[in-house]
């Protein structure tokens, strides 16, 4: 019965658009829990409605002395929730017992970014002499242009690219779609990929935009590799990754202006919240302009001395 349950929630949660990965985190975390407290019944024949708070905080008390971080408790403890109030508005069960667990207090980390110099020297890395250095060439202008996830970008199709009105279309997290403005350079050299496009495409080939060695469909964990080989020569610490590429696009266009709210619906928040920790980054041009423009500053005293 309870995997039956499991596999109906899962169906749940497709039709509400969440996406495969938090799919296949909630599912992972959901199953976990319940090989954890099966020791707390008799032949380990889960009662549902006799679950109870109790036993969700020993099963987090033991990830938390596994030192997991508090993002992963905090994702724990929502899967639980959620999979529980399926329960409880399906009548399966009358409470549901994970409702008052609270979250972990969870630090906002400042995300690691490329300096403008550093995004021009990876940018230039790639061999344009060979197909493959065309194609990643053409990835890394997309990335950074657009400000892609690298689901993002192994899900772009032929189709999706609009040259005459310089933009992208991307499918999201939650399989939602935007149109994202495609800059200059991005278009210069996705053109010559599709160029030159024909010399991997194989009978195993599809409309996919990016394809690999093999002609199938690059996939994210190939994409990742070749990128990393790329970040490695840059990075100036470690803690450097695919993802840190989408981190400067924001960082950069903030830095040089742009709207926040602009900046969110190209990267695809569902909150304002989430784009907002980008906003570190300003601070010391905006500490700049008020030091040479405020009367107060004590700039201008300074400088006339």
């Amino acid at each position: 019965m309870l995997a039956e349950l499991i596999e109906n929630y899962k169906k749940e949660l497709y039709a509400k658009g969440s996406s495969k990965h938090t799919i296949k985190a909630y599912l992972t975390d959901i199953r976990q829990f319940f090989a954890f407290i099966e020791h707390y019944f008799p032949n380990n024949d889960v009662i549902l409605n006799d679950i109870s708070k109790i036993m969700i905080r020993d099963f987090l008390r033991n990830f938390s002395y596994s030192n997991y971080s508090n993002i992963t408790l905090s994702r724990k403890i929502t899967a639980i929730k959620s999979f529980f109030n399926y329960l409880v508005i399906n009548s399966i069960i009358t409470e549901n017992p994970a409702l008052k667990i609270k979250q972990p207090k969870i630090d906002k980390k400042i995300p690691t970014y490329f300096t403008e110099k550093e995004m021009e020297l990876m940018l230039k890395i790639p061999d344009l002499s060979t197909k493959f250095g065309i194609r990643n060439r053409a990835i890394l202008e997309l990335i950074y242009s657009c400000g892609l996830r690298i689901s993002e970008v192994t899900g772009c199709r032929l189709d999706d690219l609009d040259m005459n009105r310089e933009l992208i279309k991307v499918i999201g997290k939650g399989d939602k779609t935007r149109f994202i403005p495609l800059g200059r350079v991005a278009q210069e050299y996705l053109h010559k990929y599709l160029q030159i496009r024909y010399k991997f495409l194989t009978e195993k080939s599809d409309t996919s935009l990016f394809l690999s060695k093999s002609g199938k469909p690059l996939l994210a964990d190939e994409l990742r590799a070749i990128l990393a080989r790329y970040i490695k020569l840059i990075a100036r610490t470690k803690g450097y990754s695919a993802h840190t590429i989408r981190h400067s696009f924001a960082t950069h266009l903030l830095s040089r202006g742009a709207d926040l709210r602009a900046i969110q619906e190209m990267l695809g928040h569902k909150n304002l919240a989430t784009t907002e920790k980008y906003t570190h980054v300003s601070f010391p041009d905006l500490l700049k302009a008020y030091k040479l423009a405020h009367p107060r500053s004590g700039e201008k005293n300074k400088t006339s001395r």
